[in-house]
């Protein structure tokens, strides 16, 4: 264990430093907070914390403001009038855990199926999921199904890892660096970091988006691609790689199923699978005599290309000659991509020569010795410096899976992965399909599922149907034929289906830190009927809603029953290996939260709460024999469950005597440790594991010895995707189960085996039908989702926002900045207010992403700007997409995986005829708050948050100079953003000062920005 601690004592002698992890978005960066008088004095980032190194952006410095936000929820909340209005009675928590339990305890005696247990942004998945599987409802997932599930399905399949927490590009190797579809809240501060770096040694970035901003406004060149056709460009690049011969052919052979045998045989049952030995071991041509062989034979030179003859009479085909007859056809050529993709033929064959270029012009070298899986020694580890990163601007479309799977072949061609100046695998990455656990079904009364609710199935037998195999079992429809591989569920999908009670109904709603009424949901004025429907009877037709949150959000609004969660500086959290792991790619690292200051509000943390309510329902696991809580709270379970013998939550201080890594038993004291350490483990690999994971034998051996795998685990590149092919054979009637009629065009057309790309579905007729243009979010670095806007110093930043026009689309509308503005979509309309931008796609509308709020939410009044000026594009977005007259709806969803497709939205704009008016729209009926409203002007001193009157310089604003104003609010976020570097700059009592005023400075209200702001 490196123990990396320094003393956690203020400078001034009179404030503490409690270190902990931040949750202000999904960073998880370490920071140290000052508390003063057992109140938060201000963060700043740990310097020693593998994720930030000290680098704290405006949203982690801010979190001061979040904590003593107005908007807290303060005490269980029993509804009584409607829903939706957001009117309730405050409880004691004995009578709201009472209630909870009777509720479900029902439920799961009759029919587990009846809950619906989903979960938001929460850290804690691999707990939650553990309390759903042994309660016994299949209805469980997590909010990956609407976020970036294409992303890691994707990188999964293909190679046992993705992007962001499986992986991250060699910062210090890399000669080339390719950004896809990425936004500034995922991974950020590492990022920006590694950018630094990219910048320092002068190497080139590419940012591919159809937006500029953040990441892309910094990048060398910007690619203003148009949404939902980076799968083109993609396979436009590889065809260029291909017809140039600027492939990695060692590589490929070594590491990928490139030289395995396709079985061609177009009337067969086996047609497009693999040739196997008896044992299942993939087959193999020799490239010298044409004899069949198994992959796994020694010294076998296999062959890329030709056509062989299989012992059963049956040809066969290697893979990479597939792959190159495919994306060397014309129809991928730049000339055929380019009008569809923005992007211009000769820009797209320079950046495949660059990208050429850099793999194999500019190799790396490290003189580190190592051994492969298949015991061979090499003296050297070669890198191709050329590393890519995307994230959820390709993900999010219903053609994601296929364009994931595209960009990772990329990488593959050219063999920069886990290689030096690559992309790189973080611990305990990789994790093929083959280490993966399949989804579980099969609920029955009062009984625990067999497995693990999520998972990778292997082929169509792996579906969760029910005895008709038609029928989804689950009520998201995950594992159905409707998203066959949706390996993080399709939270998206709960409410809607839940109310058309198809495949059924549901007794309880039951989520946690989800604004589903809201942000989180297509269509969300529909969604918000759905919550309010009821039936003949005058019952809703979703029965009950329990609803745990720390924060007055939207959703708040809608449930029955309120579960007040705590802050993230009051309660404990564990970033586990098990879950969402912070690894870097030299070191195996996870951290946790803990209470740094204790709550002033009778509220609990949820997943205490869970284990309480488990409890109570005597849970297997949760209970011993004589039905006594096993666990009196989260910390005790963090510390004391096993999943397997020997493995829990955290890695670092493990054993009786806290001396043992990954694997060992509890350790009273584990906790303790963490803290002492600042909040994180903090492992490093040996040398000769730092690279080539999928096929090194010391990383093996250290991730076997750490607890990260019982055994060596093939890790074979996955150029071709069999189980797809599987999927293909059953829609073809070859093989069983046979999907329905309806479901077997798209699976044939959209389940190829090797990446493909189609046209996202809400394109189909679009045009045609008056909608021309797209529609896209962007995430603002200062906000995080729905959260930031209760935030009282970052809604200065971002109290409303605007849709960004291209000038093109401007000045044929005839409009300017400022203008009222009507956008369309086949689901709805909005008023908006606009601004006119160049650095964006000609046919791409953008604004930032859940800055609109709901009157009366996050208790902001009821004419703040973020309700009467901000938007949603939700409103524009339906869960299904419009009737195509086969009377069938169909999920505006990624086929593959049930991907949320939110970028795929297709829209129309004009100016508004009647310019009067000041209020976007739609106008959703105001709630009441729940937690009373908050003072006119909430501001930061001495560690607490209070009304303070208008103070120092608000000139500008009180003139009416607002753009001067959030100009300096800007810049005075770059300054928090950038804090931390400069603080090595100056003397540490300067910086301190500086550190304070920019926080005062921060805390003057905008008397523009009602509520509290």
């Amino acid at each position: 264990m490196n123990q990396t601690s320094r003393p956690a004592k203020a400078a001034d002698g009179q404030s503490e430093i409690r270190k902990t992890t931040c949750y202000m978005c999904a960073c998880r960066c370490g920071i140290n907070v000052h508390i003063k008088g057992n109140k938060v004095h201000y963060i700043e980032g740990n310097r020693d914390h593998p994720i930030n190194k000290g680098v704290l952006c405006a949203k982690g410095s801010a979190g001061i403001m979040q904590h003593y936000s107005p908007a807290r929820l303060k005490k269980p909340l029993l509804r009584t009038g409607e829903r939706g209005e957001g009117k309730f009675k405050e409880i004691e928590w004995d009578e709201a855990l009472t209630l909870a339990t009777e509720w479900l305890g029902e439920v799961r005696r009759t029919d587990p199926r009846k809950l619906a247990f989903f979960t938001g942004r929460d850290q804690s998945q691999s707990m939650t999921g553990w309390w759903a599987q042994a309660y016994g409802t299949p209805n469980y997932a997590a909010h990956g199904g609407f976020c970036s599930v294409n992303m890691a399905a994707a990188g999964i399949y293909t190679m046992g890892g993705a992007f962001w927490e499986f992986g991250a590009p060699d910062w210090e190797k890399t000669e080339l660096f390719m950004i896809f579809g990425v936004a500034e809240d995922h991974d950020s501060n590492p990022i920006k970091m590694g950018l630094g770096k990219l910048k320092e040694r002068g190497v080139k970035v590419i940012g591919v988006n159809p937006v500029r901003t953040g990441y892309n406004a910094i990048a060398d060149e910007w690619l203003g691609i148009t949404p939902g056709t980076d799968g083109l460009l993609i396979l436009a690049l590889v065809h260029e790689l291909l017809r140039a011969g600027k492939i990695d052919v060692d590589y490929l052979l070594r590491y990928t199923n490139a030289p395995w045998l396709v079985i061609d045989d177009p009337d067969g049952a086996g047609h497009g699978l693999f040739a196997r030995t008896e044992d299942g071991t993939p087959l193999v041509a020799s490239r010298d005599s044409g004899e069949i062989a198994a992959s796994s034979a020694p010294g076998i030179k296999a062959a890329l290309k030709g056509r062989f003859t299989l012992a059963d009479g049956r040809s066969a085909t290697p893979v990479f000659e597939l792959l190159a007859g495919k994306y060397l056809d014309p129809d991928y050529a730049p000339a055929a991509v380019a009008e569809r993709t923005g992007i211009s033929v000769a820009t797209i064959a320079r950046i495949a020569d660059e990208i050429a270029e850099a793999a194999f012009e500019r190799e790396v070298i490290i003189d580190q010795p190592w051994t492969d899986m298949k015991g061979k020694r090499h003296e050297q580890m070669i890198g191709r410096p050329v590393a890519f990163h995307a994230m959820r601007g390709i993900s999010a479309h219903s053609n994601g899976f296929q364009t994931c799977r595209a960009l990772h072949l990329l990488q593959i061609l050219v063999g920069s992965i886990d290689r030096p100046g690559g992309f790189r695998f973080k611990p305990p990455y990789p994790r093929p399909v083959a280490g993966q656990p399949r989804p579980h079904g099969g609920a029955c009364a009062d009984t625990p599922l067999a497995g693990p609710h999520l998972g990778y199935p292997r082929g169509p037998e792996d579906l969760l149907l029910e005895a008709d195999g038609e029928t989804a079992e689950r009520i998201d429809k995950a594992f159905s034929w409707d998203a066959p591989l949706s390996a993080h569920g399709m939270m998206h999908m709960v409410i809607s289906n839940a109310h058309a009670r198809d495949p059924y109904g549901i007794d309880v709603l039951f989520m946690y830190m989800a604004n589903m009424a809201w942000n989180s949901s297509m269509n969300s004025s529909s969604v918000m009927d759905m919550l309010t429907d009821k039936d003949e009877n005058g019952d809703y037709v979703i029965p009950k809603i329990i609803y745990s949150d720390a924060y007055s959000s939207e959703m708040v609004a809608f449930a029955d029953l309120i579960l007040p969660d705590t802050t993230y500086l009051e309660r404990h959290d564990c970033i586990s290996l098990l879950d969402r792991p912070i690894s870097e790619p030299e070191a195996l690292c996870d951290s946790i939260r803990w209470p740094v200051v204790g709550p002033d509000r009778d509220v609990r943390g949820f997943q205490s709460v869970l284990l309480d309510l488990g409890a109570r329902l005597k849970l297997p696991g949760m209970v011993d024999e004589q039905g006594t809580a096993i666990y009196k709270d989260y910390a005790d379970y963090i510390v004391h469950h096993q999943r397997k013998p020997g493995v829990g939550p955290l890695s670092g201080w493990r054993g009786a005597d806290g001396t043992k890594t990954g694997r060992g038993e509890p350790n009273p004291d584990q906790l303790q440790r963490y803290i002492d350490n600042g909040g994180f483990s903090q492992v490093h690999l040996p040398a000769e594991a730092l690279y080539f994971k999928h096929a090194n034998r010391a990383w093996s051996d250290w991730a076997i010895e750490h607890g990260l795998q019982e055994g060596p685990v093939e890790n074979i590149f996955q150029l071709y995707l069999e189980p797809l092919r599987k999927f293909q054979l059953s829609a073809e009637g070859k093989a069983k189960p046979v999907p329905p009629e309806h479901h077997r065009e798209r699976i044939q057309r959209c389940f190829d085996p090797l990446p493909c790309w189609y046209p996202p579905f809400a394109d189909d007729g679009s045009e045609a039908d008056g909608y021309p243009l797209h529609a896209i979010t962007q995430r603002p670095a200062a906000m995080y989702h729905s959260w930031g806007s209760q935030n009282a110093w970052l809604r200065q930043i971002h109290g409303e926002n605007a849709l960004y026009v291209p000038g093109a689309v401007c000045d044929q509308q005839g409009l300017a900045d400022d203008d009222w503005a009507l956008v369309s979509s086949p689901s709805g309309e909005i008023r908006v207010r606009i601004r006119r931008m160049e650095a964006v796609n000609g046919l791409t509308l953008w604004t930032w992403n859940a800055i609109g709020k709901r009157a009366g939410a996050w208790a902001l009044d009821k004419d703040a700007p973020e309700a009467t000026r901000g938007f949603l594009l939700n409103h524009l977005i339906d869960e299904l997409l419009p009737p195509k007259g086969d009377g069938r709806r169909w999920a505006n969803s990624d086929p593959i995986t049930g991907q949320a497709a939110w970028f795929d939205l297709r829209v129309a704009i004009r100016r508004d005829p009647d310019q009067s008016g000041e209020r976007s729209l739609p106008a959703t009926a105001a709630q009441t708050s729940p937690v009373g409203p908050a003072p006119d002007t909430v501001a930061f001193s001495g560690g607490k948050s209070h009304d303070q009157s208008a103070v120092n310089h608000q000139q500008a604003a009180r003139a009416g100079d607002r753009s001067r104003y959030l100009r300096g609010l800007s810049c005075l976020c770059g300054q928090l953003q950038g804090m931390e570097h400069k603080r090595r700059c100056f003397a540490p009592e300067r910086c301190r000062r500086l550190w304070r005023r920019s926080l005062r400075r921060l805390a003057q209200p905008d008397p523009h920005l009602r509520g509290h702001a």
